[in-house]
């Protein structure tokens, strides 16, 4: 076994790769904007080279970094009257702690004293389960998970102790407050199945007003998400997400007279949207293979009018007062951008710009539950077949998108082909697809990824002797389980933050996370354990025979590190060849050098395992 340590950073400016000027370029999120208080908004950047939040003032043009943590903070909220930031404070990334608040514009007056003092006093550290701020900046509604206490929702009012207003084992959160505080959305899991939600709305008094549950006969036949409560004063009207056509589509629902009206609206693939300012239209963002585009949808007339954007991926949009829309955007060849519709760019770091890299190609593939569709981007000019690398997506609820991505990138430009599975359980293709996992979690998943090698190995893309299969979180516990199910079909693996040993991953991982296991398998290790045996990679790690590479954070509570133990051991007793980088965060980095460092590392095991 090798502990890897890395090895020094090349000089900064000519002489630094491409690849590394692309983790090191700021960045800057869409920023976040006061619904009073239009001209304050809140955004994360790496410019310090740790992702933390910024207080942007857009009246002076004034940019204040607010949080300033060794290993970074990315969860902030900011008041609706503009006066106040909160944001959440954990340990080294273990995502246990509290929120904390802090005035957006700080003075020396004895109220501010103590700066980023708790912002709910009396709510004891948790996992954060959602959080909404009321108009008036006192009031706020935080949602919580322990292992004690399940999910557990309060109240809280500034000089006042919280109120519990929402307790269950199963999962919850918070969805939204309406306009005049009254109304609390929230999105549970009673009925057990923790990846499809049902919606309750609930008074001050935790007492209820509404129900939306998509369950009958003991089955969830559509999962809901809450989009926001219309943002007028009095207005009743709760925009949400719905499956009921077998894709996320949206609806608005009238939570004081039950009236639904359902959009319908014509586009394929998933369909998400929000509020325009005056709750006259909806901004729509819609998603289809692996892109995006954004859409104005007008309640009265119910024209649907396209938002121009540029092909590729809209990370995130939202509509200003004056009816332009902001939305982050890239492609997997341009980096990303926060464009305005009224023409230009709205936020622009300084400094480095990230170079770009190369276009993706579109490739779907016949497999074991049909189409499978893929992302390729390979070096220009080179020559077939190519080392390849199978970059294997987390979640598993998510997809890859033509989106810009450093890390793909950083292997093009080694020489290696890259190419992106959107597998059965991955969004954006349907519900059926997403839901295809249960019970055979796991196998399923490398199924696909299994009819996609194929295919790039008999296209004459991939050379079969050097393929590379890597992911991080839910795509590195498929690496080591792929290494074990399919031994014979890679030439190394490289897995982050995986989950290795499934059984001690439930037991010792975050309250949320262990419902989604229950969910995924039907049950606990101790209720179904022939098939946490058959979805764990520790059962198949005798049969590993590539070479692998495991980093992990220490205080990772989604995989945790006591499970990779466990899988290193037994590596270690067979004398397998690997290396094992541990770090001092959790379910990944915020900070720019360690993500860096982790890459560096990753090249160099596969520069030296696959011989090139």
């Amino acid at each position: 076994m090798t502990e890897s340590n890395g090895s020094p950073s090349p000089k900064r400016g000519e002489d630094m790769p491409d690849w590394e000027k692309r983790f090191r370029a700021p960045r800057v999120s869409l920023p976040d904007w006061a619904e009073d208080a239009p001209h304050r908004s809140l955004f994360v950047s790496n410019a310090t080279g740790t992702y933390e939040l910024y207080a942007w003032d857009r009246a002076t043009g004034e940019q204040r970094q607010v949080t300033d943590r060794p290993n970074g903070t990315t969860d902030g909220v900011l008041s609706p009257d503009g006066e106040w930031i909160w944001w959440f404070d954990d340990t080294d990334g273990d995502e246990f702690g509290v929120w904390r608040r802090q005035r957006f514009t700080p003075d020396a007056s004895a109220a501010d004293a103590a700066a980023d003092a708790p912002a709910a006093p009396g709510l004891e550290p948790s996992y954060p389960a959602g959080l909404t701020i009321g108009r008036d900046g006192r009031t706020a509604v935080v949602g919580r998970s322990t292992d004690q206490d399940g999910s557990t929702i309060h109240l809280v009012r500034a000089g006042q102790d919280p109120v519990e207003i929402y307790r269950h084992r199963e999962s919850a959160g918070v969805g939204d407050l309406s306009q005049d505080g009254s109304l609390i959305a929230i999105e549970h899991t009673e009925h057990g199945d923790a990846m499809h939600s049902a919606l309750r709305v609930l008074r001050q008094d935790g007492t209820t007003v509404a129900e939306l549950d998509d369950t009958k006969g003991g089955t969830v036949e559509s999962g809901l998400e809450v989009l926001g409560f219309a943002p007028v004063d009095g207005d009743t009207r709760l925009l949400i997400g719905h499956q009921r056509r077998g894709r996320w589509e949206p609806l608005v629902w009238d939570v004081a007279s039950g009236e639904e009206t359902d959009l319908a609206l014509e586009l394929p693939g998933d369909v998400a949207a929000e509020w325009y300012p005056d709750g006259s239209a909806l901004l729509v963002v819609h998603g289809f293979e692996a892109r995006s585009e954004l859409f104005r949808y007008d309640l009265a007339t119910r024209d649907l009018v396209r938002v121009p954007t540029p092909p590729g991926t809209v990370s995130g949009a939202t509509a200003r007062p004056d009816g332009t829309v902001e939305y982050l955007w890239s492609s997997a060849a341009e980096p990303p951008v926060v464009r305005s519709t009224s023409g230009g760019v709205v936020l622009d770091p300084p400094g480095m710009r990230a170079p770009a890299s190369v276009a993706v190609e579109d490739v779907w593939v016949p497999g074991p539950g049909g189409r499978v569709h893929a992302l390729v981007q390979k070096p220009a000019g080179a020559s077939r077949p190519l080392p390849t690398v199978f970059e294997i997506h987390g979640g598993p609820a998510w997809h890859d998108s033509d989106a810009f991505a450093a890390g793909p990138a950083a292997w093009v430009d080694h020489g290696y082909a890259v190419v992106r599975v959107n597998y059965r359980g991955s969004t954006g293709y349907g519900r059926e697809w997403t839901d295809a996992l249960k019970h055979r979690v796991g196998l399923i998943e490398l199924e696909d990824i299994a009819a996609v090698r194929e295919w790039a190995v008999s296209s004459g893309l991939a050379d079969p002797e050097r393929l590379v299969l890597t992911g991080g979180s839910w795509g590195g516990y498929l690496t080591l389980l792929g290494l074990g199910t399919q031994p014979d079909a890679w030439t190394i693996g490289i897995a982050a933050v995986p989950v290795a040993d499934y059984v001690t991953a439930y037991h010792d991982e975050m309250e949320a996370l262990k419902a989604m296991d229950r969910t995924l398998l039907g049950g606990t290790p101790e209720e179904v354990p022939e098939r946490y045996e058959a979805s764990s990679p520790l059962t198949y790690v005798d049969a590993v025979k590539a070479p692998v590479f495991i980093s992990a954070g220490v205080n990772d509570p989604r995989c945790p590190i006591r499970q990779i133990e466990n899988y290193v051991d037994r590596l270690v007793t067979r004398g397998a060849v690997h290396e094992v980088y541990r770090y001092d965060a959790g379910h990944g980095s915020l900070v720019v050098d360690e993500r860096i460092k982790q890459v560096r590392l990753e090249l160099d095991f596969a520069e030296r395992h696959l011989g090139r």
